[in-house]
Order: structure tokens, then sequence, then C-alpha cells
């Protein structure tokens, strides 16, 4: 896959594209992907995805504090890489660009810059300032600019609808088994790992605390999960707590993020870690002191390691 940040040097023969955001690159998204591919290779073409970046809720300050995204720009590359698409093209979105109208986009951008042969998108698709521009709008500019176009059905998972807005409301509600059978894969997030009170470590469970870079990223509900732990390049087994960590903590509501990796005790502040959320095993929950929360954790961490004994 060829990653491209502006449309300069872009030359290709029959680009098949399609376009959107792909927050999760879910298995929504996959199916139009896998049609891409497919008409790509009957054309004698290649495949092109088209997404902007940063997210425009971002840039134009529309309720930004309450934005909540399944991925960041690194992420997305990754779960692209993986799809056997022949392009991404990530276009850097800035206020001036969001004054575009759809038509503009249209001719400046996917005509004169990609020469467009054949658009895909989803059932819901719209674009262009305000949103507003519909697959009835595109068929008309399809006729207009010489490119066909194809709208595809909705992706179905359990006879219920794929959206990123349903996973993310899935995460957040603590149902991780239907947001991870709706992504495809296993919801992860990326971090890196900060000095903390090390009171994990003095009852036999050393923790790495970890710092998410980024403000909009979503994060499961508070609870405790059984996790798989990419360090280094090393896959691990983990269990990790998410929450205000109530029985040594007088704060509530801060959104603390602790990995405890089994059979591991190495130091590792200020690496990046990738946690995958396997299983949700239980509620956050205050104990009357650290021996009680010990017990409880040698708990989880017998069904912990049993869940990942079975895999």
């Amino acid at each position: 896959m060829i990653i491209h940040t502006d449309l300069n040097n872009f030359n290709i023969q029959n680009p098949v594209l399609t376009i959107g955001v792909f927050d999760g690159v879910h298995q929504g998204h996959r199916k139009v992907l896998q049609r891409l591919k497919q008409i790509a290779k009957e054309k004698n073409g290649e495949s092109v995805v088209l997404t902007l970046w940063p997210h425009p809720r971002i840039v134009l300050d529309k309720d930004a504090d309450s934005l909540r995204l399944l991925n960041n720009i690194e992420e997305k590359k990754q779960l692209f890489s993986g799809t056997g698409i022949d392009h991404l093209i990530i276009l850097p979105f800035t206020k001036d660009f969001s004054q575009l109208s759809a038509f503009e986009f249209i001719e400046e951008y996917l005509v004169k810059k990609i020469n467009l042969n054949h658009l895909v998108v989803g059932y819901n698709h719209q674009f262009g300032k305000d949103r507003k521009s519909g697959f009835e709008f595109l068929s008309e500019c399809a006729q207009k600019f010489g490119f066909s176009i194809e709208k595809l059905d909705v992706k179905l998972v359990d006879n219920e609808r794929v959206s990123s807005t349903k996973i993310r409301n899935f995460l957040s509600l603590g149902n991780l088994d239907v947001a991870n059978k709706y992504l495809g894969y296993e919801y992860f997030i990326s971090g890196h790992v900060i000095e903390g009170k090390q009171i994990g470590r003095k009852i036999g469970f050393p923790t790495a605390n970890i710092k998410i870079p980024e403000p909009y990223k979503q994060v499961p509900k508070d609870g405790v999960y059984a996790v798989r732990v990419k360090l280094n390049g090393e896959l691990y087994s983990g269990m990790l707590n998410i929450g205000s960590r109530p029985t040594v903590e007088s704060t509530i509501g801060s959104n603390n993020i602790e990995v405890h990796i089994l059979n591991f005790d190495k130091k590792i502040y200020n690496q990046t870690v990738t946690v995958s959320f396997v299983k949700r095993i239980r509620d956050e929950k205050k104990f009357s002191g650290l021996e009680e929360l010990s017990k409880q954790l040698q708990i989880d961490k017998l069904e912990i390691t049993a869940l990942f004994d079975t895999e």
C-alpha cells in the first residue's frame, strides 16, 4: 500500500476510488474495500481510498471536546495496510478546505487530480460542505464528468447494521463482544507508559500506567479486561483496569488505564505499548483495603490465564 499526503504527483491508471472517514475500518468498511479491489481488478486499475485528517470536527471546533474516535491516523494506516488496497490518500483537512462545495471537491480533486475512473460508496454516504451531497448528486456528477459509480448495500452482522457510531456506543457500555464482532478484530489502544505510585507492585501486581496522547480516543467502559499487550514487537497476555482506582485513590472520575503484564517484571517507562481488548471480566469495584484487592486480583488473574490457555 502506497500512502499519499498530497496529489501533486498522483498518476495511476484507472483509479477505482472510495471516500470516507473510515473510523474503525470495521466490517462495513471492509465490505466496501472488498468491492473496491474486485472492481479495480476487473478494470485493470488500482484501488484507492481517500480520507481526511485531522477529523473535521477537530479543525472546525464543532463539539470537539465530545468527539470520540476509534482510531488515530497511525492506527488507521495500520488497519488499511492489512486490507490489500493499493493506495491510501490522506488529505489534510483545513478550514479553507472545508469551504469547498461538494461539486468543487469532485471537479478539483477527484476528476482533475485523481482522474477518477470508478467511485464506490457505502449505503449512507454523504460528503462535501455540511454533508448534504448524497448518491443522487454523485450520480449526476458521474454523468457530467464521465466516471462510473455504484452504491453498496448495508453490511449486516447478526442481522444488525454495522456502523462506527454503534461500535463506539458498545465500547462505552462495556459490550466488548459485540464491538469486536462488528470491528472484525479486537479493539486496541496505544499509549506511553508513565510512572505511577507503584501500589500494584507492593501487592504483587506491578502495572504499567498507560497515557493515551489523543484526547478523542474512545476508551472502553471502566472495568477489568483480559488484553493482549504488544511491546517491542513481542506479544504478552495481560489484565487491564480502566477507572478511578477507588480502593487506593480519593479522587473520583479519573480515567486511569493500567495493565499488569502476565509473567513480566521489567520497567518499561516511556515506552509505547498497544493493548488489544479480548474480554471484559468485571466492573471496577471499591474494596475494603489492599488485602481484599489483592485477593480479587488473584481471582481475576486465574480467570484471565485460563482464558488465554484455552486459546
